[in-house]
């Protein structure tokens, strides 16, 4: 009979070494949760666009605050890494990308590609 080593008594996080799959992961539920608490701020902000042409302006107006240009990098974050990480589990679903080398590389090319999608439209505020 096999012997288990004991569960550990005291777990780090963050010397913790998570693999890309890992982090890809926990970023697709992270993503996930962002995008959901902010459907009420966003359709708050669309209805207010289209009561009126000063409601337009006020949404205007704020969407060039600092303040909501930096929750829109983290909007878009979520958006494009909650993309690319669905459809790399789509893949793993048919069995695409299953062994160990592959998986790891397109887990890294989502996390990078959501990070690349991002500079990409923080360099389009500038």
């Amino acid at each position: 009979m096999v012997q288990q080593k004991p569960a550990p008594k005291y777990l780090n996080l963050i010397k913790i070494k998570l693999p890309p799959g890992g982090i890809a992961s926990i970023g697709h539920r992270i993503s996930g949760v962002l995008m959901f608490l902010l459907i009420p701020f966003i359709a708050w902000e669309f209805s207010r666009s289209l009561e009126s042409e000063q409601g337009f302006r006020e949404v205007q107006d704020c969407l060039q605050s600092s303040p909501v240009r930096l929750l829109s990098l983290l909007l878009v974050w979520s958006f494009s890494h909650h993309l690319l990480a669905g459809i790399r589990h789509l893949f793993l679903d048919v069995e695409i990308g299953v062994e160990k080398g592959s998986a790891n590389r397109t887990a890294w090319l989502v996390n990078l590609g959501a990070l690349l999608l991002t500079a990409l439209y923080a360099a389009s505020l500038l």
